[in-house]
C-alpha cells in the first residue's frame, strides 16, 4: 500500500512539474522552427520579421549604422574615427560603439576569403586606421577590443594568451593616449579575466575604472563575469558585487538592474523546478531591473541590454504582458545577452518572442490590444 501511494505521488508530481516543463520545451522548439502561428511577427503586432533582425546591436544607433555603412562601402576608417570623436566623453555610449566597431572588424575578417598567402583582408580599415593615425585614441581603443574579441572567440587555441597579452599592450597604449578615459581599462577587464589574474590585481585594475567612471553600467557588466563561479569567483562573490553596485547607485542609474545579470550568470544548466522564475530571488532581481529602467533616461545606451534580459526572464516567469511591453521597446535588434550566447541569436530571440505572444493571447490579449512602438 505504501509503495502504491509513493507511485501515485510520483505520477502527480510529474503532472505538476514535468509535463508543464515538457510543454514549454516543445513550445520553444516549435517556435524556433517557425511553427507557432501566434508567434508570427507579421500577424498584426508590428514586430520585425526574423530575417530582418539586426544581430549586431542591442538597440538602434543611427549614427553608428551610418558609419558602418560608409565603411563597408569605402573601406575607409575615417567614419569610425569621426563617430568616436563626436561621441566624446559619453562613456556609456562610447563603450557601446567601440565594442560594435571592434565586432564589425572581427566579423569582416572572419568572413573575408584568404588570399594566396593564406591571409585575410577583411577589416582592413582598422589596420589602416592604426597605421595612418597611431595617436588616435579611438583607433587604439577599437584595436584593443578587436583583439579581445579575436581571443575570446576561441579560448582553447594556442594563441589565446598571446593575443590577450597583445590586447593588454594596446589597452595601455590607449590609456596613455586618453588618460581620463575608462574605455581601455574596461577592455582590459576581459583581458585580465581571460589571463586568470589574481583577485588583488583585478581589484587594482577595477579601481582605475572606478576612478574614471564609478557608475558605468557597461563596466560593471564587463567586470561581473570575473567574480562568477564560471571564471574566478563564486555565486556569493558575484551576488555581492552586483548588490554593492545596485545599493550604491546614484539616481537615474541602471545599476539596480545588475543583480538580474548576476542571477542569470548562475542559473542551473538544466532546471526542472517550475517555480524557479517565480522565486523571491528572481522576482526581486526583475523588480530591480524594472525600477532601473523607470528611473534611467529612456535613451540610455545600456537600457536595451537590460530590456533583452528582462524579456528572457519574464517569458520564463510566464509574465507575458510585461514581456510584451519590453518587446515593444526593444524589438528589431538582438545583439545582447542572452541571445548573443546562442548559435543563432535572431532565432533564439524570435523563439521567446513567439512564446510571449502565445502567452499574451492565452491570457486574452490580441494584436488589437498591442500598441507597436511609434
Amino acid at each position: 500500500m505504501d509503495a502504491l501511494l509513493v507511485l501515485l505521488a510520483a505520477i502527480m508530481l510529474g503532472g505538476f512539474v514535468f509535463l508543464p516543463w515538457m510543454r514549454r520545451r516543445r513550445a520553444v522548439q516549435h517556435a524556433r522552427q517557425g511553427l507557432v502561428v501566434a508567434g508570427d511577427p507579421m500577424a498584426g503586432y508590428g514586430f520585425v520579421p526574423l530575417e530582418r533582425l539586426d544581430v549586431r546591436l542591442p538597440g538602434p544607433d543611427p549614427e553608428l549604422d551610418e558609419a558602418l555603412a560608409e565603411m563597408r562601402r569605402t573601406h575607409d576608417w575615417r567614419p569610425a574615427a569621426e563617430l568616436l570623436r563626436s561621441t566624446g566623453d559619453d562613456w556609456e555610449r562610447r563603450w557601446q560603439r567601440v565594442q560594435s566597431l571592434a565586432g564589425a572588424a572581427a566579423f569582416e575578417l572572419a568572413a573575408a576569403p584568404a588570399d594566396a598567402g593564406g591571409r585575410r583582408t577583411g577589416g582592413i580599415w582598422l589596420r589602416t586606421w592604426r597605421a595612418e593615425a597611431p595617436k588616435d585614441p579611438g583607433g587604439a581603443q577599437t584595436h584593443a577590443q578587436f583583439l579581445v574579441v579575436q581571443a575570446l572567440r576561441d579560448p582553447g587555441s594556442q594563441d589565446f594568451r598571446m593575443i590577450l597579452e597583445e590586447a593588454r599592450t594596446v589597452c595601455r597604449e590607449a590609456g596613455l593616449l586618453a588618460p581620463g578615459s575608462p574605455i581601455p581599462y574596461i577592455t582590459e577587464l576581459a583581458v585580465s579575466r581571460g589571463l586568470g589574474e589574481r583577485p588583488a590585481d583585478y581589484e587594482e585594475l577595477w579601481s582605475k575604472v572606478v576612478q574614471r567612471a564609478p557608475h558605468h553600467m557597461g563596466a560593471h557588466l564587463a567586470a561581473l563575469p570575473y567574480w562568477s563561479e564560471k571564471w574566478h569567483g563564486s555565486r556569493k562573490e558575484a551576488d555581492a558585487f552586483a548588490e554593492r553596485a545596485a545599493s550604491g547607485a546614484p539616481a537615474k542609474s541602471l545599476l539596480p538592474a545588475l543583480p538580474l545579470f548576476a542571477v542569470y550568470e548562475h542559473l542551473p544548466e538544466a532546471n526542472m523546478v517550475r517555480g524557479l522564475y517565480q522565486s523571491a530571488v528572481v522576482e526581486r532581481a526583475i523588480e530591480g531591473a524594472h525600477f532601473a529602467l523607470r528611473e534611467a533616461p529612456a535613451d540610455h545606451p545600456m537600457a536595451p541590454h537590460v530590456r533583452h534580459l528582462l524579456v528572457w526572464f519574464l517569458v520564463r516567469a510566464e509574465r507575458y504582458a510585461e514581456a510584451m511591453e519590453q518587446l515593444r521597446l526593444v524589438d528589431g535588434h538582438v545583439g545582447a545577452v542572452p541571445w548573443s550566447y546562442g548559435r543563432s541569436p535572431a532565432a533564439e530571440y524570435a523563439a521567446y518572442r513567439a512564446l510571449a505572444i502565445a502567452g499574451w493571447e492565452q491570457l486574452g490579449g490580441t494584436s488589437a490590444d498591442f500598441r507597436p512602438r511609434g
